[in-house]
């Protein structure tokens, strides 16, 4: 019998995550099928005790889900915990167990690019989940994190939970963002966590043009469609380093691969897969 796992978020129909985890069933002989499974906020509850009447075997979650799906399983994964935020279901005996593949894959690809973020300083914008696990996968590597939302409150709250969620003791800077120059300034990476950017609108960046990025720096634009974001065209344009965040899907889609099926994800695979689908998209 087909084994089924899944995409929930809402909406979903930008992903690239059936093309790259189907290729890789393929390539390793597994009979899994992923699906994406478009989830209004309303319907989370409902759709995961669905998922596992039906007998799926696990699910991946994205926007806006990642920190509401938390009440609605069973157990929760430490890493998971720590980011207060869930991006991966396994699903055993009809029990639902979070976890957390975002923080490992954003830094086995920012590190795979050759930026070790250790003792450096590094901006984060945004404060939503995504946000939270590059926080955490940066302050356990012994980076200086700053973190910056429209929201500042809601930036509060992040250092606060993720403060909270770990075992060791470090800080995380609150920047508001009618300042946002003088992290700038001081920043050797600079992380986009929000959607700003992402097609179809592909012409908008989450820093205004009057900001200045320093040449030195290396910014990480979480969004991969369009490949080349209007906030990585300004780093170019500044002379820092640009890298997109086709990666970081990649490495996350393979921890959960790994996570569900119990074998080595074919991540070359899984690569070449995501960028075909996205090309596709974007002629």
């Amino acid at each position: 019998m087909t084994k089924k796992v899944g995409l929930i978020g809402y909406p979903v129909e930008h992903s690239l995550s059936p093309a790259m985890h189907n290729a890789a069933f393929e390539a390793l002989g597994l009979d899994w099928h992923y699906e994406l499974l478009p989830t209004p906020p309303e319907q989370l509850e409902s759709r995961i005790r669905q998922l596992v009447a039906d007998g799926y075997v696990g699910m991946n979650v994205t926007v806006p889900h990642k920190q509401a799906v938390m009440t609605y399983l069973d157990r929760i994964a430490l890493a998971a915990r720590g980011v207060g935020a869930v991006n991966t279901i396994l699903i055993e005996d009809s029990i639902t167990e979070g976890h957390n593949t975002d923080v490992a894959g954003f830094i086995l690809d920012l590190e795979s690019a050759g930026f070790f973020p250790q003792k450096k300083h590094a901006l984060v914008l945004g404060a939503g989940g995504s946000a939270r696990a590059v926080v955490l996968g940066l302050a356990n590597r012994g980076a200086q994190v700053t973190v910056s939302a429209r929201r500042e409150e809601a930036a509060w709250q992040l250092r606060e939970d993720v403060r909270k969620g770990v075992s060791y003791t470090f800080d995380i800077r609150v920047q508001a963002w009618a300042s946002l120059q003088s992290a700038l300034d001081e920043a050797d990476l600079i992380v986009n966590c929000t959607p700003v950017g992402m097609w179809p609108n592909v012409d908008e960046s989450p820093l205004s043009g009057d900001l200045k990025i320093r040449s030195e720096s290396t910014v990480y634009d979480l969004v991969y469609r369009p490949a080349k974001t209007r906030l990585l065209q300004q780093a170019e344009a500044a002379g820092a380093r640009a890298i997109g965040g086709l990666g970081m899907l990649v490495y996350q889609g393979a921890a959960a691969f790994e996570l569900w099926t119990g074998q080595t994800a074919p991540i070359e695979v899984m690569r070449q897969a995501a960028l075909s689908a996205l090309e596709k998209t974007l002629r």
